[in-house]
């Protein structure tokens, strides 16, 4: 069975900081590119960050761009996202997804994690 576990959302004000961290297991790890998106009350689901199955190559939406990074460790099946310079705009439930290419595609999700940036 495939699991995906997302936790270290939580609230946090404004300006302030959270690492998210995405454990995955029943799959092989390394040969999945990995994503966080989120999805705020009323407003379609969104890509914020993307890494490629070796870690190689990196990509942000321009709405978290310098202010998300995205890691993963291929030894330990875990991806990480350490957010910097939180806004209200990034309230959220984040969801981490795993995506495999081949002669079949395979999409896994994990059941989400909430941010709320708040005063």
């Amino acid at each position: 069975e495939v699991v995906l576990v997302e936790s270290g959302g939580g609230l946090v004000q404004p300006g302030g900081s959270l690492r998210l961290s995405c454990a995955v297991s029943g799959l092989t790890f390394s040969i999945y590119d990995m994503n966080w998106y989120r999805q705020a009350p009323g407003k379609q689901r969104e890509l914020v960050a993307a890494i490629t199955s070796r870690g190689g190559s990196t990509n942000y939406a321009d709405s978290v761009q310098g202010r998300f990074t995205i890691f993963r460790d291929n030894a330990q099946n875990t991806m990480d996202l350490q957010m910097n310079s939180l806004t209200v705009e990034d309230t959220a439930v984040y969801h981490c997804h795993a995506h495999y290419e081949g002669r079949v595609s395979y999409d896994y999700w994990g059941q989400g994690t909430q941010v709320t940036v708040s005063s």
